[in-house]
């Protein structure tokens, strides 16, 4: 009995319009046939089906935005002013240019001024940036900036230590080399002392 093949539309021209999911399916059938692959045989039949899927979860930090997660905050906080840090947060994202993962762990701490977050809220912003296309910088920048426009505190901190799969299966192929990359605000970036502290505790290993 032949194989039914599933046939897949052409994509239209519609650059100002998001592709809808058979197009986006239609894509990744034109990369199947492209990397010499034939989409019609039985383990791919539905291979393009799974990877729009698969990218609905990878990506679905485009649906959310910061307010989502850091919307709500705590004000009964006890008179408590000292660093609040959440480190070893594991986060995976997908490098813009060429779209292979980066797979790392986030250190993220803020000095409160009268309120303070939900400690998972931040795990969730982290989650958030992470799931979209970028690079290690600009996500460090985005997580910063959203911590000090929602919450206001008097300083914040971000580290992210991150392995890049474009240098680790491609190109160079170096594998096991670390990123590290910081941002700092308020106080957290004019008190010297304030920043090694928290360079020391994100650092710091059991």
């Amino acid at each position: 009995m032949d194989a039914v093949v599933k046939k897949f539309p052409e994509p239209a021209d519609r650059s100002d319009v998001r592709p809808s999911r058979e197009e986006a399916e239609a894509a990744v059938g034109t990369l199947l046939r492209w990397i010499g692959e034939d989409p019609s045989r039985e383990g791919l039949r539905e291979t393009p089906a799974r990877v729009v899927k698969a990218y609905e979860e990878l990506f679905g930090g485009y649906n959310l935005q910061p307010g989502d997660v850091l919307g709500r905050t705590f004000e009964d906080v006890s008179g408590y002013e000292d660093m609040v840090l959440v480190r070893d947060i594991d986060f995976h994202s997908h490098c813009e240019h060429h779209m292979v993962p980066i797979i790392g762990k986030a250190h993220v701490a803020y000095l409160p001024d009268d309120r303070v977050l939900g400690l998972s809220k931040i795990a969730r912003l982290v989650d958030i940036f992470g799931r979209r296309l970028q690079t290690q910088e600009s996500m460090t920048a985005q997580i910063a900036a959203a911590i000090e426009s929602m919450l206001r505190p008097k300083g914040v901190a971000v580290m992210l230590e991150a392995e890049h799969m474009c240098m680790a299966m491609r190109g160079i192929r170096s594998k096991g080399s670390t990123t590290v990359t910081t941002a700092f605000h308020g106080a957290l970036r004019e008190d010297r002392d304030l920043q090694e502290r928290f360079l020391a505790m994100a650092s710091r290993r059991p």
